[in-house]
Order: C-alpha cells, then structure tokens, then sequence
C-alpha cells in the first residue's frame, strides 16, 4: 500500500512538473520580442544638441512578458517609469507612464519595421484635439532614438522630447 501511494505521488509531481514546463515561456513569440531593441542599460543625450538628458535602464520582467524602464533625468529630482507590454487580445503594444510628478501617459501602438510607434487617445487642450506619439527607432549602430511629438490632426504642433539614447 505504501508503495502505490510513494508512486502515486511520485506520478503526480512528474505531471505537475511537466505541466508546467509544457510551455516554459508564454510571452516568446516575435510579438513580444518586437521592443528588444530598447532593453539595456542607456545614457540618453538631447538629439538637438548633445547635452545629457538622463539614463534609463529597460529590464524585461515577469518571464519576459513585461518591459519596464526607469527614467533618472540629467536635472536632479525627476524620474518616472513605464511598463509596457504586448496585448495579445488586442495585437498591440501598450505603456503606462508614470512620473514622479503624478503625471502619467498612456499609450498604444505596434511596430513597423525598426521603429516602435506608440500614441495616446485624442485628448483637447485649449480648445484643440491633440495626440501624443512616441516613436522609438532601433538605428544600425545599435543605438535607439525616441521622438515624442504632440500632434493636431497629421500636423506635428511640438516636440516634448528628442533623445538619443546609446549603451552605456
């Protein structure tokens, strides 16, 4: 009797075991690897004129389902994070930023060939309906550039940011 139970048990840890490395990585596909390019650790420098913007490290987390990005701006005392993630119901990329501040953007988007392009819903400020886009563009050299532009309709009205972030 001891002995069928010692193999019951050792039957259903093997199936348990199995179970669970029967898929070892949900989040692997080429969907979720589309933002690989912006992981590592980064100096990041104004595009405009070189000057240092800050460092941002992107990890991948949660068995590579998640990548997360700590922001440290050059000008002491701001930083903010993000997380951002394939949503496979929707087929598209998403983030959640979040600042220091309290400010916070929400965006969504997918990639086209080097460039992951992100944009929040239609929000109106001052009597205009604006969109903030993100584009992050891997360049040959291995660096990454971010482009945040406010847009009216198709027409760019600012640019909150332009970095050019390199390995540090």
């Amino acid at each position: 009797m001891r002995i069928s139970i010692f193999l019951g048990c050792f039957f259903l840890m093997g199936t348990m075991l199995s179970a669970q490395n029967g898929n070892p990585c949900n989040c692997c596909t080429d969907a979720y690897k589309a933002f690989d390019f912006w992981v590592g650790e980064w100096q990041v420098v104004n595009s405009n004129n070189g000057k240092p913007a800050g460092i941002n490290t992107i990890s991948k987390e949660e068995g590579g389902c998640v990548i997360r990005e700590n922001w440290t701006s050059a000008s002491p005392g701001y930083t903010g994070t993000s997380l951002n993630f394939y949503n496979a119901t929707t087929k598209q990329w998403e983030q959640l930023w979040i600042d220091n501040t309290g400010a916070y953007l929400k965006l969504k988007g997918n990639r086209k060939d080097n460039q992951m392009i992100l944009s929040s819903d239609p929000f109106t400020k001052d009597g205009q309906t604006l969109v903030h886009r993100i584009t992050w563009t891997a360049n040959k050299d291995g660096s990454v550039r971010q482009l945040w532009e406010v847009l009216e309709g198709d027409k760019v009205t600012a640019t909150a940011f332009d970095g050019l972030y390199t390995k540090k």
